[in-house]
């Protein structure tokens, strides 16, 4: 049967095996994330417009 007085006394432990990461760390992964985000949305958006002009003209053409 679930005991969760059990369980809890389980998550804290572990949680105290944890290694958390640094400031710096985590705000160097936050900015990276960020970043990255941001590069692969850009990309994503000029291809939405390059594929959109693309099938506007395609259907001008018909």
């Amino acid at each position: 049967m679930f005991n969760p007085g059990s369980y809890f006394r389980e998550v804290g432990r572990e949680l105290k095996k944890v290694t958390w990461p640094s400031k710096n760390q985590t705000i160097e992964m936050t900015i990276l994330v960020v970043g990255v985000s941001l590069i692969i949305g850009a990309y994503i958006g000029a291809l939405d417009y390059i594929f959109q002009k693309l099938i506007a003209q395609a259907l001008l053409l018909r």
